[in-house]
């Protein structure tokens, strides 16, 4: 799998509650650009949050084909997910841009990539970008250690450890919430 750089978003499903949430930097190279950049979003009426990393323009584009295919396949995330990534790896245009995605519902969450994959991790953590590895080693800690602490709380905690560690994170959290089931 590919690693993107200059972003860390998490989401997590953590008694029943869905939350996603990224920090602000936008970087081009080693500068910092912005600091407060939107990298997590509801998707239109259909329940779903998302967050990306990479290229701006091309998780847009992505996000865009996502929509796209979750009316196609209503109430099947899995299904809108699996075919996006088909789309994304075999056409020629699509296969060109370098972004990742977070999606998750209540139920379930997915990582989707250009390189084909649809990932549902067993613990129901998902994490991409540069501070990637470290928000998710921070959460599933905190998700095991503290099963008490909402999901909101797990994800912001998660990213703030990130954030320490790595140089493409900073702390200004952005959060969205679905309500419980």
């Amino acid at each position: 799998m590919e690693l993107i750089h200059a972003t860390t978003v998490v989401g997590i499903i953590h008694n029943g509650k869905a939350v996603i949430a990224a920090d602000g930097q936008a970087t081009f190279g080693t500068t910092v650009m912005k600091s407060n950049v939107k990298k997590v979003r509801l998707l239109g009426d259909s329940g779903i949050l998302c967050g990306f990393a990479g290229s701006t323009a091309d998780a847009f584009t992505l996000l865009e084909k996502l929509e796209d295919k979750i009316a196609q396949y209503p109430s099947n995330l899995k299904k809108a997910a699996v075919m996006l990534a088909r789309e994304w790896r075999t056409d020629r245009y699509l296969r060109q841009l370098e972004a990742m995605i977070i999606a998750l519902t209540n139920a379930e969450g997915l990582v989707i990539t250009g390189a084909g994959d649809v990932l549902e991790p067993d613990d129901q953590i998902m994490t991409i970008g540069s501070g990637g590895m470290y928000a998710r080693a921070a959460a599933m800690a905190l998700k095991r250690n503290n099963p008490a602490m909402s999901a909101k709380e797990i994800a912001v905690n998660a990213l703030n450890i990130a954030a320490d560690i790595c140089i493409y994170t900073n702390h200004n959290i952005e959060v969205l919430e679905l309500p419980e089931l």
